[in-house]
């Protein structure tokens, strides 16, 4: 049964910290005994866990699809196993056991049915320890024919033991002229052909189907989720990370998946770590396309899918990476020695707010009104937060490639440590290499983790929005300081400076009140 999955990502929440985007989870797999997977996900004797079951149209449907797509494929002599309909698992948030199981898969099931005009038969499944909330959605990749389409015999027709057609009668009987078993003869006017579906639409054979059922699920499981840490993602393929696989119950190949799974993530730990070091992101996807994409295309055509050559794959292109961070980090480390302690900034571009807050008065003489003090946008406010975990960030990075340098040069010694009598030298060698190398994978590892722990998905995501902050506080910031030369006050972000500020608008509009209330008095 050949599958395309999605990803699950590992929730890892921090008490007061922000929640974790997740990603979505639909696979896909081709059926080849419709009828056997109806009976298993339908049946609550094989079903520990069944809440529901919802089909679009009667079962008689499906034995007809099943055959149908059983004489195309006889009739096509391709060679492999006939695909008789397709299925969708699609993965729910735990809180939607909260919702009516018969209301929430019709939901579902309408949903797709109602986007792609086919129909369906699923059912609502919880696995065995209840920790795995899903839908099973089989659809059909025909649709019924308004005017079926009958073929009639104009002369006597004979099919062999295979279902084939053949010129002769007597290529179908026997040595004493009798018909073989198995064999048929369609008699002269007789329906011979009966077609009541139209061709499978191809469309559910494409990547672009499933990215489109994946978004299309997402936005409606975010609509009935009521808490946001359950929210969830569209995995992007295109980016730079690469998905993990899921291994599933009872799956043959779990180890292999397994040993995948941990190439693919040493892949994006280096990727976190391309982005703390300041690897562009369209270098890193450069990377991944000719390193990763192309090449694994390269191999799939060659020799198909060998998990072994896709590995190899993945830490070349961890080893091109690896080349342009250090490059980066060399650089940045050969600059600091040269400037020292010394930080130098570009000046900002300072905007006259004398000219902005003009306002007309007559031909001759030009009015300024004082601005309001600038405010701190949200996004603003987060800045002195995200600096501290960037530092963080910067820190494990420069503390990793230390230990790589560290490394390479006890690699370096051992290999030129050479001679019978060296031995005991060259054993010392190798297992400070390798006590180094578990510490540099260990603290790859926690590189994600400390973003992860402030409610980041990666560090991606967080680079995002630390940048995104630290823009809106320089804008903040050249704002202050031009509101400050006009008007030669200082502004206090301190907690004491809004305090006190709220304590000024106050008494100001109290006193506003009793000027407005002695006015009121004097009238009377």
């Amino acid at each position: 049964m050949s599958t395309h999955s999605g990803i699950i990502a590992i929730s890892f929440q921090r008490k007061g910290a922000m929640p974790i985007v997740r990603n979505s989870f639909i696979q896909m797999s081709k059926l080849t005994n419709l009828k056997g997977r109806i009976n298993y996900i339908s049946s609550h004797a094989r079903q520990e866990n069944l809440y529901a079951v919802y089909e679009t149209t009667d079962r008689k449907f499906w034995t007809e699809l099943a055959k149908c797509n059983q004489e195309e494929f006889k009739k096509s002599g391709t060679e492999g196993k006939c695909i008789e309909a397709r299925e969708l698992i699609i993965a729910l948030p735990e809180s939607f056991v909260d919702y009516e199981p018969d209301k929430l898969l019709k939901l579902f099931t309408e949903h797709f049915k109602q986007n792609y005009d086919v129909e369906c038969i699923a059912a609502l499944h919880h696995n065995k320890r209840k920790t795995n909330y899903h839908i099973h959605l089989i659809f059909s990749e025909r649709k019924l024919l308004d005017d079926p389409v009958e073929k009639i015999a104009t002369r006597n027709m004979f099919y062999d033991e295979t279902g084939k057609h053949v010129r002769t009668k007597k290529e179908i009987l026997d040595e004493a002229g009798q018909l073989r078993s198995g064999c048929k003869i369609i008699p002269k006017g007789e329906v011979y052909e009966r077609n009541i579906f139209t061709i499978k639409d191809s469309r559910f054979k494409s990547d672009s189907f499933l990215d489109e059922v994946k978004r299309s699920y997402t936005d409606l499981i975010n609509i009935y989720v009521r808490d946001d840490k359950e929210k969830l993602k569209v995995f992007d393929k295109n980016g730079v990370y690469l998905p993990m696989k899921k291994v599933g119950k009872n799956n043959p190949k779990a180890e292999q998946i397994e040993a995948d799974n941990r190439v693919r993530t040493m892949w994006n730990q280096t990727v976190d770590r391309a982005l703390v070091s300041g690897v562009p992101e369209g270098q890193i996807l450069e990377v991944k396309q000719s390193e990763i994409g192309q090449k694994a295309k390269a191999s799939i055509q060659k020799s198909g899918r060998n998990p072994a050559l896709f590995k190899r794959i993945i830490i070349t292109a961890i080893y091109a990476l690896e080349l342009l961070i250090n490059s980066i980090l060399k650089k940045a480390k050969t600059e600091a020695d040269k400037i020292a302690d010394t930080v130098t900034e570009a000046k900002p571009e300072r905007k006259d707010y004398r000219e902005i807050f003009k306002v007309k008065g007559s031909k001759e003489t030009v009015k300024e009104a004082v601005p309001e003090m600038p405010v701190k946008s949200v996004l603003a406010s987060k800045f002195h937060r995200l600096t501290d975990i960037y530092h963080k960030l910067e820190k494990q990075n420069e503390a990793i490639y230390e230990r790589e340098k560290q490394l390479g040069s006890l690699e370096k010694e051992l290999a030129n440590t050479k001679g019978v009598f060296k031995g005991k030298q060259r054993k010392e060698l190798q297992e400070q290499i390798e006590q180094l190398q578990t510490q540099i994978e260990n603290m790859k590892r926690y590189l994600p983790s400390i973003v992860q722990g402030y409610g980041y998905k990666n560090v991606k995501e967080f680079l995002a929005e630390y940048k995104a902050s630290k823009a809106e506080y320089g804008d903040y910031r050249k704002a202050v300081a031009e509101w400050e030369k006009l008007t030669g006050e200082k502004v206090d972000d301190s907690l004491r400076g809004k305090l006190q500020r709220i304590q000024q608008q106050e008494k100001k509009l109290k006193e506003d009140r009793n000027v407005l209330h002695q006015k009121k008095n004097r009238e009377r």
